[in-house]
């Protein structure tokens, strides 16, 4: 390590930090980072060149300024300048700012690459590993090609001076495979005594990554030796950057400080020692499992730290290959947590054996199983219990890091329990050590106490645990200051909910949505309505608190809800009167939410007549009241009142002339809207000319929807994400015990058949697609382009919606059913795509032969080209496998692939079809263009083939930025100040085949009075001009 010097403590970062501390507020913060970025604006500006030192020293402030929070936009150039130092300092701040600020996919990339070959040439055993930890952390592609052929010669040079089992992560691994053939980097390991070493070791670091739901572990150099007190220095060459960081005052310096410490831990320096070196490339390890399983066995503890986070990334994508390990793990992990400190006191931080080596064997346990092997069972719970019971020692120093390190530890053995679930003991234990971190001090642990308390809420073991603290979160969610924990409080609520507590949480909820903060009330709302559904055992309660839930967060009630409360009411005909008197009286209300009028208008136009006997609610007083709100609303909310009052026709003969007058009147007839126009002109032409009977058949009460699942859930863990706490909702579901007080309602049948009328609103999920028969035993993708009709399902209901979703954006969840869930994530650069297919098992029980096909017509087998990855023909419960299609477009196309999916379910064959969202404006570039150079084009391509235009009306609100976003994700680059009406949108792009490029441009003419656009395509093909102007039409 080399000699610090005097002028590397950077004392012009010392005062900036200790100035940030004593600020009084959040405006005098911004404003002294203001003034400090101004004046390293101006440094970085001036004439006058800049030493290493200033450089340095500048560079550093910008990284804390970042951790703070705040966006930085300039010094990357500077940081990479630092790269070229030959000073240790300099050349490690540098390093440190482009591995926490610099995106991978950044212009600078080439030039750092440069700076790493350099280093990786100059052999300097210190620079080389700053070059290779690099490396690893920014992973991205161009590295990945610039340097596959570096590190496996530095490998066998045996000259590594890393410490490090640097990888790049999986995703980046799955992206380059095949390219990268030594893209894990052999793991070398420290043998000197600390004297020789410098004392280097991360202080103040181990900080919880609340975000993220994982402790960050112990961050001090893995595989390092505990160093003498009073030895201690922060990697940046001084110990004031980190070990002077505030507190962060915001969530995002909360999470970029966690990142960021994550970050530097990868830093500690080694020495040159003697080298363990294996060259593991991904074939090896892949091809050599027993080989590299055994390296758990190794003397030197850093080389099984390092083999423990390989064989997880690798048992993560071939489990079987490496059950072996796991008997080995558990070997491993029983004599670190069964010893003393002082017997792997090279190794003991802060009291704690091995942590950073115990929190990675935790986690590749968490991949398996719990064993079967009773022996190594039984073992495994002896070291669970162990930790368990270490919680509940004394510390054994007062410093944060040993806490942190116990921490990191216990937090990952409760995981392993919670994941296993199949000790009661341990579950019940894990519960109660959480609940005691419910009420401590440390926000960060609050936080991951009541994360993990929301898985163990889903298991039948710890379930009435859970329960017993329901007081102490109620409390967290009224008094934390801390809006991620008290969305974990809501979360945990949502999670221990059963009949026997569901009318407190739901009140608990409701009067926290009043004063919650506005980026988690809609996901509130939602889970309310849901639980006020699955746990009504009145539905009068239910009625009461939905109409609650409109009056206190109505912008925030989505279509799904009220759409639910209409379909309950309409479906139970004890709950009807109730519900129509209690809506009349809402409405009475001087303001009611515009939600509230829809579910009032629907309710009294089907059950109006129930309450009309009362002479406080008359036929004419219900229309007079519904009639004073018109006015106010939007125009689909007046859409569903001129159906009431044709309702009210057939209901309430008496008031028949004053409805005719009112759709008599010129507001009505007359109306700009085409919608509004045409139903008041039909409504009173029904009104006049049928007679009673007619009249009567027409508007007859609505027949009860289907019963089928709510769709709000399914928003719900839409909103949230896979595998997040609202997929409990499933784990409750599949639960062999009740443990909820009661029995559970019997989910939809999935061979329900919706009946006409189940489209008005649109309600619930789809059912799955029928079977049919069964596939061929042949390949895993048999007959991948095959367009046999007799093998493919018809596509599933919503197919056509969900494909439309995806015409402007690249990832989110295609297709869901109660069986299966379809996620996608994919990538495009010119005419090439990558897409990569999650099929999810929302079941406990296995797929079997598991098929999943690509169907293309003969057509766009010629312009399309797709070549497919085999999965895995078997699919465990709650498991998730991925395919990845890469794509190749040839010339212009029109049609879109079909994913046959087939499987057999508990006996029964299932099969699904879907429209694969792969449409020709993904192989858009976007191109900037002037004013004058986009109407000069315009004018070149105004020949009528050449030219594409659609006048059509607006089906979702006209919102400017909206809008703005949809045609960004279209593809096309969004030129601003280029069409003379402000108001309209502009776009350019070109099309990029293997055969030719097609440029595009186009023009979007919003009618805000009329809700009507126009939309305008020029290309230099007329079939492209047609599609991209049928797939944009669609999103508006």
């Amino acid at each position: 390590m080399p000699a610090v010097s005097k002028g590397d403590g950077m004392r012009g970062l010392a005062v900036f930090i200790s100035d940030i501390r004593n600020c009084k507020s959040k405006e005098a913060e911004i404003k002294r980072i203001n003034k400090e970025l101004a004046n390293i604006r101006s440094k970085f500006k001036g004439d006058k060149a800049l030493d290493g030192y200033s450089k340095k020293k500048y560079v550093c402030k910008l990284l804390f300024i970042f951790l703070l929070g705040h966006d930085i936009d300039f010094g990357h150039m500077e940081a990479v300048n630092l790269l070229s130092s030959n000073r240790y300092t300099e050349k490690q701040i540098g390093y440190l700012f482009i591995s926490v600020l610099v995106n991978s996919n950044s212009e600078l990339i080439r030039l750092i690459n440069n700076a790493i070959k350099n280093d990786l040439a100059s052999r300097n055993p210190t620079f080389m590993g700053l070059a290779l930890h690099c490396i690893a952390n920014v992973g991205s592609r161009e590295m990945a090609e610039a340097f596959a052929g570096e590190i496996p010669k530095i490998l066998v040079a045996g000259y590594v001076s890393c410490v490090k089992f640097a990888s790049i992560t999986e995703e980046k691994l799955d992206v380059h495979d095949g390219a990268l053939p030594a893209a894990l980097l052999a793991p070398a390991w420290l043998q000197r005594p600390p004297q020789q070493l410098g004392g280097q070791e991360e202080e103040g670091l181990a900080q919880v990554d609340r975000r993220k739901g994982k402790s960050l572990g112990v961050c001090v150099g893995q595989g390092s030796k505990l160093w003498p007190e009073g030895q201690h220095r922060g990697h940046l060459g001084s110990p004031v950057v980190f070990s002077h960081c505030p507190s962060t005052k915001t969530p995002a310096g909360m999470q970029r400080m966690g990142e960021a410490v994550l970050r530097s831990q990868r830093e500690s320096q080694p020495t040159l020692v003697r080298i363990w070196r294996l060259v593991l490339s991904s074939r090896w390890a892949r091809t050599s499992p027993k080989r590299l399983g055994a390296v758990l066995n190794d003397s030197t503890q850093g080389v099984v730290t390092a083999a423990t986070s390989l064989i997880t990334t690798l048992a993560q994508k071939n489990p079987e290959e490496f059950k072996t390990s796991v008997s080995l793990a558990v070997s491993r992990l029983s004599r670190i947590v069964t010893s003393a400190s002082t017997d792997l006191q090279d190794y003991t931080y802060y009291f704690v054996p091995a942590p950073w080596l115990s929190v990675k064997l935790l986690r590749l346990l968490q991949c398996y199983p719990p064993p079967e092997d009773p022996a190594v069972r039984g073992r495994l719970t002896e070291c669970l219990e162990t930790i368990l019971n270490k919680a509940q020692e004394p510390p054994k120093s007062k410093k944060v890091q040993h806490s942190n390190a116990k921490n990191a530890v216990l937090f990952e053995a409760i995981s392993l329990i919670i994941h296993h679930d199949s000790e009661p003991n341990l579950l019940v234990r894990a519960c109660n050590q959480l609940g005691q971190f419910l009420q401590h001090r440390e926000t960060n642990l609050r936080y991951l106490a009541l994360e993990s308390m929301c898985t163990l809420a889903s298991s039948e073991f710890s379930h009435e645990a859970v329960k017993t603290h329901i007081e102490t979160v109620i409390n967290a969610l009224k008094t934390e200051r801390d809006v991620s924990v008290r969305q974990r409080a809501v979360d945990l609520l949502y999670a221990m909910c059963d009949r026997s507590n569901a009318q407190q949480i739901v009140a608990e909820m409701l009067s926290y949505l009043e004063t919650a903060d506005y980026s988690i009330r809609e996901e509130i709302v939602l889970k309310v309505a849901i639980l006020a559904e699955k746990y009504a055992v009145d539905y009068t309660w239910y009625v009461d608190t939905i109409l609650n839930l409109i009056r206190i967060a109505g912008d925030y009630v989505s279509e799904e809800v009220w759409y639910r409360v209409i379909q309950i009411v309409i479906n139970r005909d004890d709950v009807q009167g109730y519900a129509a008197k209690t809506v009349f009286e809402a409405l009475q209300a001087p303001a009611c939410h515009e939600n509230l009028v829809k579910v009032g208008g629907y309710i009294l136009g089907e059950f109006g007549n129930l309450i009309a006997g009362d002479p406080r609610s008359s036929p004419l007083i219900q229309f007079n009241l519904l009639h004073s709100k018109f006015h106010l609303c939007s125009v689909p909310t007046r859409a569903l009142l001129l159906s009431t009052y044709i309702k009210f026709v057939n209901l309430f003969p008496e008031v028949k002339t004053t409805i005719q007058d009112v759709l008599r009147s010129d507001s009505q007839l007359k109306n700009a809207d085409v919608e509004l126009q045409q139903r008041a002109v039909e409504y009173l032409r029904l009104s006049t000319v049928a007679s009673t009977d007619i009249l009567a058949t027409v508007l007859e009460e609505m027949p009860p929807f289907p019963e089928r699942e709510s769709s709000i859930l399914a928003k719900l863990k839409k909103k949230k994400g896979p595998n997040t706490v609202t997929d409990l909702e499933e784990a409750k579901r599949e639960r062999s015990a009740d443990v909820n007080g009661g029995p559970e309602p019997a989910p939809a049948s999935a061979a329900s058949t919706p009946s006409p009328s189940a489209d008005l609103l649109g309600l619930g999920a789809a059912p799955p697609a029928p079977a049919g028969p069964p596939p061929s035993s042949g390949g895993l993708l048999v007959d991948v382009f095959s367009d046999s009709p007799s093998a493919v399902a018809p596509l599933a209901p919503g197919s056509e919606d969900n494909f439309a979703r995806f015409v402007c954006k690249n990832n989110g969840v295609l297709f869901e059913n109660q069986l299966l869930q379809i996620g996608l994530k994919s990538e495009f650069r010119q005419n090439l795509g990558r897409m990569f297919i999650f099929y999810g098992n929302k079941t406990s029980t296995q797929f079997l032969n598991f098929t999943p096909t690509l169907i293309c017509s003969d057509d766009l087998q010629t312009n399309l080209s797709l070549q497919t990855k085999p999965v895995d023909p078997t699919v465990d419960g709650g498991a998730q496998v991925q395919q990845v299609v890469n794509i190749e477009c040839a010339s212009d196309f029109t049609e879109a692939p079909v994913l046959n999916i087939q499987f057999r379910y508990g006996g029964t064959f299932q099969n699904v079809s879907v429209k694969l969202p792969i449409t020709l404006n993904k192989f858009f570039q976007p191109t900037e263009m002037a004013s004058q150079d986009f109407f000069q084009r315009w004018k070149q391509l105004s020949s009528p083939q050449q030219e594409v235009q659609n006048i059509f009306k607006a089906k979702h609100p006209m919102d400017t930025e909206i809008t703005k976003a949809k045609i960004i994700g279209f593809g096309s680059a969004l030129l601003e100040d280029v069409d003379p009406n402000p108001a309209n949108f502009v776009g350019a792009g070109i099309i990029h085949t293997k055969t030719t490029q097609i440029g595009c441009l186009l023009r979007l003419e919003p009618n805000l009075q009329a809700q009507m656009y126009r939309l305008t395509l020029r290309t230099s093909r007329e079939t492209v001009s047609q599609r991209l102007c049928e797939l944009l039409s669609e999103q508006f």
